[in-house]
């Protein structure tokens, strides 16, 4: 039972449908479409659309998109609907003209953009309403406009020099006296409404082919980029089978690569072995034992994750009894790992959404364009800010996340599950670039081991590692006590405030017993969740 003198929302509880997004706008759209008959797909679809209007900072029509479906019988089907890099990119010729990394807001870093054909292809599979009625909430929000909230507008202007480099964002995405908007300003987005209105029309057709292809191809080439209409006709969406790992008796379901699903379950793996559930949640012993699974994982996250045909090593052996144990070995519970590796841990943005119907089918699904706005570069004439996920790529000579021509890059997106008795318990997911790996870890052990609801669970204080390798530091929410940070400061952990909140979640729990669903929202962005 939450503390009601605290100044926290409760966890709404619903007896047939729920969804929970970080936008209120696009909560209101998919509880429409549950409430009108749709199924939690219908809904997801219909508040990612909206997302890609109203949280533009986060996620695009230019952007990509990972989901998972629970069906009422059981069955959960992955889906990856990532992009790949342009088919004429050579790694060695980038590296013959000075490359080094991929720049964030370069042509090279735009990787087709997967989403919208996640969007339509799904539908077409799994939902009961066509994406002409999925589009028409965002259609009208692009066309009469929406004022800009608070986490939004406080996002907005960290990019406002980047965007005003190029000619679409320029003329698109800052006020017409190159400023970032504030919360409460209305903006509307005229050429995204008539992109989003030709996807409405013709499906995948009005955004691969047609005026919108043309002008994502002449962006990309203007900005330096190699992709071609070919390029962007070659678009798949392709089933995913989920991997799998016990948790306490629970079973965690994940993506595997090219994304990162298994790196939570290896951090959970580690945790395992420690008493979590004897250690204050908020103490300094429960945070270094995170912090410390989590510097491991996503070392080995560095060396081996890549698209799934450049792995090098099987999901199977980096979550199997011997690699973990080897793992857990490592850590002191009273002293910080000297130096687990040095993956990159760059900062992103994305959306996820969680949605559960009446029947009891369950979609986790989350979408992004990576980096706050992406690439920065949005098409001039037909308004939408495209992702730069190939600056994920590593340009090392045999690495198996160096880039290359038609080659998925390293993902972030991660959407879960939970399963007790065979049967899917909850839909959760967690925001924030590199930090959805350990986001994941951290709310399952928040529900799992200290008793949370969804909403207590996603509420806590949250710590994360800026950079990860031998100098690492911790970022730290103002909420963890100070007791807390001179704990892990005496382990050896060097720390600082985190510039902003960490991360995002949302999640929605559906209780079998009761036949009632339980949901939560991130207090941390502007969304809600809503049930009826």
């Amino acid at each position: 039972m939450r503390n009601f003198h605290e100044p926290r929302r409760s966890a709404v509880f619903a007896p047939r449908g729920a969804i929970a997004t970080s936008h209120h706008l696009s909560s209101a759209a998919g509880l429409e479409v549950l409430k009108s008959g749709g199924n939690a797909l219908d809904a997801a679809i219909t508040a990612a659309a909206v997302q890609a209007v109203v949280e533009p900072q986060m996620t695009s029509a230019g952007g990509d998109l990972f989901a998972m479906i629970a069906f009422p019988d059981g069955r959960i089907e992955g889906f990856n609907a990532s992009g790949k890099a342009a088919a004429a990119i050579d790694p060695e010729k980038l590296r013959a003209d000075g490359f080094e990394t991929i720049p964030d807001t370069h042509g090279l870093a735009i990787t087709v953009p997967g989403g919208v054909a996640g969007w339509c292809r799904l539908l077409e599979r799994h939902g009961t309403i066509g994406i002409d009625r999925a589009m028409a909430p965002a259609i009208d929000i692009a066309e009469n406009g929406y004022a800009v909230s608070p986490r939004v507008a406080h996002d907005w202007p960290s990019r406002t020099a980047e965007l005003a480099s190029f000619e679409g964002s320029r003329a698109h995405y800052l006020k017409s006296d190159g400023t970032a908007p504030v919360a409460g300003d209305v903006m509307r987005f005229p050429a995204l409404a008539k992109s989003l209105r030709a996807i409405a029309d013709n499906g995948e057709a009005g955004f691969y082919a047609g005026a919108v292809a043309d002008d994502i191809v002449a962006t990309v080439q203007a900005a330096g980029g190699l992709m071609t209409l070919e390029d962007l006709a070659a678009v798949s969406v392709d089933p995913m089978t989920p991997v799998t790992a016990t948790y306490r008796g629970r079973e965690i379901v994940e993506l595997p690569p090219n994304t990162q699903g298994f790196v939570a379950l290896l951090m959970l793996r580690i945790l395992e072995g420690f008493d979590m559930a004897s250690l204050d949640p908020l103490g300094p012993e429960r945070f270094h034992l995170e912090m410390e699974a989590a510097n491991l994982a996503y070392a080995v996250r560095g060396v081996y994750l890549a698209d799934a045909d450049a792995m090098t090593t099987d999901v199977a052996d980096l979550l199997s009894d011997a690699t973990v144990d080897a793992l857990r070995s490592r850590i002191d519970m009273n002293a910080r790992i000297a130096d687990p590796g040095t993956p990159d841990t760059s900062g992103t943005d994305t959306v996820y959404i969680s949605c559960v119907d009446e029947n009891r089918m369950a979609v986790s699904l989350i979408n992004s364009i990576f980096k706050t706005f992406g690439s920065c570069i949005a098409t001039p004439k037909t308004g939408i800010i495209l992702q730069n996920r190939g600056a994920g790529f590593v340009l090392t000579p045999g690495h198996p996340n160096c880039i290359a021509g038609g080659k998925r890059p390293l993902h972030t997106l991660i959407p879960g599950m939970m399963k007790a008795d065979g049967k899917v318990t909850h839909s959760f997911g967690v925001m924030g670039g590199q930090y959805q790996a350990c986001g994941h870890a951290h709310v399952v052990t928040n529900m799992v081991d200290y008793g949370m609801d969804v909403q207590a669970a996603i509420d806590f204080p949250r710590i994360f590692m800026d950079p990860l390798g031998a100098n690492s530091v911790l970022d730290i929410e103002t909420t963890v006590p100070q007791t807390t940070i001179d704990g892990l400061e005496k382990r050896g952990h060097r720390w600082q405030i985190a510039d902003g909140a960490i991360g995002g979640a949302q999640a929605i729990q559906i209780d079998r017993e009761r036949d009632v669903l339980i949901a939560g929202s991130e207090p941390r962005k502007d969304g809600c969740a809503l049930g009826y």
